[in-house]
């Protein structure tokens, strides 16, 4: 059983992380923001911290059954940040980020704190660097690939 110290530094870890990536998305103006990515990720260390030790050594325990919920649950919400409007899709990049730090919030649950770390470096690349990059060349040439396929039907 995980002593108070170790609880507690989990719940701020994955708090911490969670704020991080939502700050980028608050800076870049979308909806789910600080407050909403820090929150995710608490949930998500909290539902992990309580399935994988307050049922250790129960008969027919199973701690993956409360972490493959958090995974569904957040899809069930990231599946209302899609929004279409007309032939635009809106949202999609907002659902994968809180999906992300969900799974960030278990992985710091169950003690996996350099891969966390790493992970959100990497979300925070993806969603800085990447977005660069497919803004300056990416979406240019998929729209225009795009509005060809569509001309030639």
């Amino acid at each position: 059983m995980l002593g108070f110290s170790e609880i507690f530094f989990r719940i701020i870890l994955a708090t911490f992380l969670g704020g991080l990536i939502g700050l980028e998305r608050e800076r870049s103006h979308k909806a789910a923001g600080l407050r909403t990515n820090a929150m995710v990720a608490l949930g998500s260390v909290l539902l992990t911290i309580i399935s994988v030790n307050a049922f250790q050594g129960e008969p027919y325990a199973d701690p993956s059954r409360l972490i493959s919920n958090i995974v569904v649950g957040i899809g069930f919400i990231g599946g209302g940040a899609i929004l279409h409007q007309g032939s635009r899709v809106q949202g999609l990049t907002t659902a994968a980020t809180l999906w992300v730090v969900a799974v960030i919030g278990i992985v710091v649950g169950v003690g996996f704190y350099r891969e966390a770390v790493f992970s959100v470096a990497l979300v925070y690349f993806i969603l800085t660097v990447l977005w660069l990059i497919e803004k300056r060349n990416g979406k240019k040439i998929l729209y225009q690939s795009f509005k060809e396929e569509e001309h030639a039907e």
